[in-house]
């Protein structure tokens, strides 16, 4: 199976959009380690309505006109990670939440470490917030995009 990719420039650097025929499958970071998320190949369509439709919503957020995302979405992982994922989706704008927390919110209080795990391979990053996700210490830890950009996109949301 292909899927479609469409590149766009952001603050975070350039992020690459990664969709199949109904959903977005992937974004993913300028310098992604090819073994963070699979991939099938990808064909660059640049005229992809849910690529299009993604990069404008990204574009609002990082301007500060969106708190929420409304594309439809397809995970490919485990049931386990797909759980951690849906749980980064409940995460309000602006907010943060521990490992902890989202390992008791999907009911397993004892996968801390495995929620940390499913974060790091969380293929849609930014619109599935793992950046949202801290140390219990409250310290930004692990980010597939950069501990940098984890701090970035914590300031966009805290300004709005």
């Amino acid at each position: 199976m292909k899927l479609a990719f469409l590149e766009m420039a952001s603050p975070v650097g350039t992020l690459k959009l990664v969709a199949n025929e109904t959903a977005l499958v992937a974004v993913l970071w300028e310098n992604e380690n090819p073994k963070r998320v699979r991939s099938a190949e990808l064909i660059e369509q640049i005229d992809h309505p849910i690529l299009l439709e993604t990069q404008k919503q990204l574009t609002e957020y990082f301007a500060g006109k969106r708190q929420q995302f409304d594309m439809p979405l397809d995970f490919e992982g485990t049931e386990f990670q797909k759980k951690v994922w849906q749980a980064l989706l409940s995460i309000p704008f602006g907010e943060t939440r521990s490992y902890r927390d989202i390992a008791e919110q999907i009911g397993n209080v004892k996968a801390v470490r495995a929620v940390g795990a499913a974060n790091g391979k969380n293929p849609i990053s930014i619109i599935a917030p793992c950046h949202r996700v801290i140390g219990m210490n409250g310290k930004l830890v692990g980010f597939a995009g950069g501990l940098g950009n984890k701090d970035i996109l914590l300031k966009i949301e805290q300004a709005q």
